[in-house]
């Protein structure tokens, strides 16, 4: 997909860009938190419990636009990008992309805000690290929100069993290779998102990152094949409440891994699937995620 501009669109775009505030500005004040060394950038707006919003691959901050005033009528939101990401710092090695490390950095995030415990919103890759802080810390973890993201135990599981799951998974694969960056463009990472506007600021923050980071997620984490699925494998249990939404379109995650969440979390699971929701389903179905989030955080 590609965005055709004229001449004169593409000077009106440059000139608004040049006297228009940024995003950041407009959605809340900036800062960065020190995570071991790795600078973490935020963007934050409103008072209250603290809530860390956790973007997923490929993606920034700006993915909660429309969810982060809706929350900040209740809550601190802090919307980060992740590391690798536009204005975070970008570690060269697989290694620092490992999930303990990831893991780290929302830890220091909720410290950085001085708070006993968050709400971990993660969407994608985000989802992974949200499931994992919140198993690695229950008592800093308040509720849970995860976007299309299953648990890690139910992906595990379909990589090995479910064939459709593997075909799908190629990307994954096509990434974990040594010279899979000398393929990724900026431009091309930004073809998802709908509106023109948006699309030119993701073109922006994919420039500002190091794509070598992005795809080393899947290099230091994803599962590898031959793919190997072990029922007993332990997973420490997720002890708060958690809510769920699936965008039933996502074809990289496919909705047979959401079965068995409820044996791994002790609390109660809400899940809500959207059948017209592709993969970024905080953005496909954004008035609808929005309300849910902000209705079961605020009543439950």
């Amino acid at each position: 997909m590609s965005l055709k501009l004229s001449v004169l669109s593409v000077f009106a775009l440059s000139l608004a860009a040049a006297v228009q505030p940024s995003a950041a500005q407009e959605m809340g004040e900036e800062g960065f938190v020190d995570s071991n060394g790795v600078k973490i950038h935020y963007v934050t707006m409103g008072k209250g419990p603290l809530v860390v919003l956790i973007h997923g691959f490929p993606d920034y901050w700006y993915t909660w636009r429309a969810q982060m005033p809706e929350l900040a009528k209740h809550f601190q939101v802090v919307a980060i990008d992740m590391r690798g990401y536009n204005k975070s710092d970008q570690p060269e090695g697989v290694e620092n992309y490992k999930l303990d490390k990831l893991v780290g950095d929302i830890d220091a995030v909720v410290k950085h805000f001085k708070a006993d415990k968050a709400i971990i919103v993660g969407h994608d890759w985000g989802g992974m690290v949200a499931w994992s802080y919140a198993m690695q810390h229950p008592d800093k973890t308040d509720k849970l929100v995860i976007l299309n993201l299953p648990h890690p135990k139910g992906l595990a599981r379909e990589l090995a069993n479910n064939p459709q799951q593997q075909k799908n998974s190629q990307y994954a694969r096509n990434f974990q290779q040594p010279d899979a960056a000398s393929k990724v463009k900026a431009e091309g990472l930004a073809f998802w998102v709908k509106d023109p506007a948006a699309r030119e600021k993701y073109v922006e923050a994919f420039k500002r990152s190091s794509i070598e980071g992005m795809l080393n997620y899947y290099k230091a984490n994803y599962p590898r094949e031959p793919y190997t699925y072990d029922e007993k494998q332990p997973y420490p249990p997720v002890k708060c409440p958690v809510l769920m939404f699936h965008g039933l379109k996502d074809t990289a995650l496919l909705p047979g891994a959401l079965a068995g969440t409820w044996d791994w979390v002790d609390q109660d699971l809400t899940l809500i699937t959207i059948p017209g929701a592709n993969h970024f389903v905080q953005q496909d179905a954004a008035d609808y995620v929005t309300k849910a989030m902000v209705n079961w955080l605020t009543t439950r």
